[in-house]
């Protein structure tokens, strides 16, 4: 009787399209490959939507001056105009190679300074430790702009008016965003690493140079990236402290000299790419380092 009852159970289950049957498993599976489609075809369109303002650059770097702004528009030249980089270059190479100076001033001091501060909060003991990490991240909340006046007549009154002193310096001492970075990288490491250290003699910066800092790698290249990308694309404090062309930055070289030396539009896309090169090839070579370091600083508060 019970053998009776389970049978034709059974087929009644079969016969509606039960949760296992094929039918079902078959709708399941269509269901989530349209949905799975659906995503990429958004993921593409916005993607797209990302990458098409570069390409028009480099298309338009790369065309002759009455090609840029034809209708319909084309993305490709008909012939490439190499010769077009070659008159970018000649104009914004010094411009250039002074960012590249300023940019890795930033990162390696910025570097230096925040891994140290970072390392003193997370592993030192000190009295007003907390008070003094509030104030420290109490400071990023003031506008830049609130202390712009003062900053320009300390700057004035040092000499430091006209030279490349204000863009790095006080950045480099003031490092916020990366010692708070790196505080959260070094609270993730085990203290029986240095404790162990401490038992073999190391003294307090054996520990930090030797034994910590290359466990944050990840987050000092995360920090190197943002630091860079911040000096590299600086307008506004080069624009208000250096006033001598030759000392200019490449933004300001880019916004300044459109009237004077781009007045054609291929020219100022071909010097526009030459300015993406840099911070583009950095993010493709620490793209990995970077989001692992973005990522070990959340682990603990």
């Amino acid at each position: 009787m019970l053998e009776t009852v389970s049978a034709s159970r059974h087929a009644a289950g079969a016969g509606t399209g039960g949760r296992g049957s094929p039918a079902t498993t078959r709708n399941r599976r269509v269901r989530r490959a349209a949905r799975r489609l659906l995503l990429y075809a958004v993921l593409l369109a916005l993607g797209w939507a990302f990458v098409l303002p570069m390409v028009w650059m480099l298309g338009a770097s790369l065309k002759p001056e009455n090609e840029v702004m034809v209708v319909p528009p084309d993305l490709l030249p008909s012939v490439p105009q190499w010769a077009n980089y070659v008159a970018a270059a000649d104009a914004v190479l010094p411009f250039f190679w002074n960012s590249a100076k300023l940019a890795l001033l930033n990162v390696a001091f910025l570097l230096l300074f925040a891994s140290l501060a970072g390392f003193g909060f997370a592993r030192l003991e000190f009295r007003g430790k907390n008070v003094a990490f509030a104030a420290l991240l109490a400071t990023a909340m003031i506008p830049g702009i609130v202390y712009l006046i003062p900053q320009y007549i300390m700057y004035r009154q040092i000499g430091w008016i006209d030279t490349h002193y204000p863009l790095w310096v006080p950045k480099v001492l003031t490092p916020v965003f990366g010692t708070f970075l790196l505080r959260q990288a070094f609270r993730t490491i085990p203290r029986e690493l240095e404790e162990a250290a401490a038992i073999d003699g190391a003294s307090t910066f054996t520990v930090y140079w030797r034994i910590m800092l290359p466990q944050v790698k990840p987050a000092l290249a995360a920090v190197g990236v943002l630091t860079f990308l911040e000096s590299w694309n600086d307008l506004f404090g080069p624009l208000i402290f250096v006033n001598s062309q030759h000392l200019q930055t490449l933004p300001v070289a880019l916004a300044l000299f459109q009237g004077e030396y781009f007045t054609q539009t291929n020219l100022m896309m071909a010097a526009a790419t030459i300015s993406v090169v840099p911070p583009l090839v950095l993010f493709v070579l620490a793209q990995k380092y970077f989001v692992q370091g973005v990522t070990m600083t959340g682990l603990r508060g």
